[in-house]
């Protein structure tokens, strides 16, 4: 008789969802909790009312459900989670606090580039507000450049800069406003890189790698690209490049941080830029992308809990998994004002129209129940996916879908899809 596995998915958002929706699939799926969970997920498993930080209560849990851990943010990840679940002897998939330094800090992720000659940008650190605007009123007053709070900032702590005030302004917003927090206390400041990006995903256990397809986030605001960044406005994916290249950058990293005595273990994802010399990255990330990962379940085939037992417990080669041959689409849709203020508590029409349109799946992020009513309660507030057998069929698909949900503010960019790098 199969063996199974209880399963608690850490987090609250669209890319727990999607997990959660992916794992509930799977034959060694015993109970599934999601902690704190959204109105999506309480579909498909339990949600439990415990916060992602809360590692005591978290930890405490998953002893009492004999649990395999799931970490879906940045955050838990980056304050040692993982850490502390192995001191309670617990079954957890994700890497280690000093290993997931390579997400949660820009200047370390650089200076393990530059040791393991990973293609990047040139960029040059500061720690101090008045040395680093004096670097960009010089010589590099003229030049495009990328401008990084080193920490956590829930994907928007990356400025595009192409005029001085601009620089001035980025500068200001994180290190002396403060508008990220202590993710401002170092910056990193780059050349502006030109090309195509795209979301490269890779479970890693030790030497062993199994590479997701290459996908494509939408991270402005409005259409055209234009606006402020965000956490991502929606997704497509497969991208048909060559992964060849990106799987040797992520052994590198791999290898880079075993020298530093910081094995990882989980899912690493470099965002790359495909540039006239070949892509190069812009960032690590130590966990899986949010909204990649709603586009990477649903082109995912196999059992996916299966596979992410086998990373955690190293025997990530002995397991075989299979990516649907068609091709999917995730637009974000979102409260009024987002990535900046915006409002809560507005009803939600249309969701379960939405998902009688064949190949549709609506993930839930910023969601909630309010007396007996779906209600928004975040700034991203769904995902809507759909698969087809073209990439426009997909993407069509999702946007009629889009089309059938509604509440108050709602904005969600048109043009997702039109900007794939050949």
């Amino acid at each position: 008789m199969l063996e199974r596995i209880n399963v608690l998915v850490v987090g609250g958002g669209g890319r727990e969802h999607a997990l959660a929706w992916k794992i509930n699939q799977s034959l060694l799926c015993g109970d599934l909790f999601i902690a704190p969970g959204n109105a999506g997920t309480a579909k498909i498993g339990k949600n439990i009312d415990i916060p992602v930080m809360d590692f005591p209560a978290l930890a405490a849990f998953a002893k009492e459900h004999n649990a395999f851990t799931v970490v879906g943010p940045d955050d838990p990840l980056a304050a040692g989670i993982v850490d502390y679940f192995h001191e309670q002897g617990l079954f957890i998939l994700g890497p280690t606090k000093k290993a997931a330094q390579i997400e949660s800090s820009k200047v370390l992720s650089k200076q393990l580039m530059d040791v393991a000659k990973i293609p990047t940008a040139a960029y040059s650190t500061f720690s101090e507000y008045d040395e680093a605007l004096m670097h960009v009123v010089g010589d590099l007053s003229d030049i495009p450049l990328v401008i990084k709070a080193s920490g956590l900032a829930l994907g928007k702590g990356s400025y595009i800069c192409h005029t001085l005030e601009e620089k001035r302004a980025a500068l200001k917003a994180i290190m002396v406003e403060r508008v990220h927090g202590d993710a401002g206390n170092q910056v990193v400041i780059e050349e502006l890189l030109e090309g195509s990006e795209i979301s490269a995903h890779a479970l890693v256990a030790g030497a062993d790698i199994f590479p997701f397809p290459f996908v494509q986030d939408h991270k402005h605001a409005l259409d055209g690209n234009r606006g402020p960044m965000t956490g991502g406005m929606g997704t497509v994916g497969p991208i048909d490049l060559d992964q060849g290249s990106t799987c040797a950058i992520i052994a590198r990293a791999v290898r880079g941080m075993e020298s530093v005595h910081a094995p990882f273990s989980g899912l690493l994802f470099p965002g790359l830029m495909l540039t006239t010399d070949g892509p190069k990255v812009l960032e690590f990330n130590a966990r899986f992308g949010d909204p990649e990962t709603q586009v990477l379940m649903r082109l995912m085939m196999g059992d996916f809990l299966a596979l992410l037992v086998a990373t955690a417990t190293g025997n990530l080669d002995k397991v075989d998994a299979f990516i649907y041959p068609g091709y999917a689409a995730n637009i974000v849709m979102c409260s009024g004002g987002y990535p900046d203020k915006y409002e809560k508590g507005y009803p939600i029409e249309g969701v379960s129209e939405a998902e009688k349109i064949p190949g549709v799946v609506v993930f839930h992020a910023g969601t909630a129940m309010k007396d007996g009513q779906l209600v928004t309660n975040g700034g991203r507030v769904l995902g809507v996916s759909a698969v087809g057998d073209t990439l426009q069929d997909a993407i069509d698909t999702a946007y009629a879908a889009v089309d059938c949900i509604h509440f108050n503010g709602k904005y969600f960019r048109r043009d997702i899809g039109q900007y794939i790098p050949v």
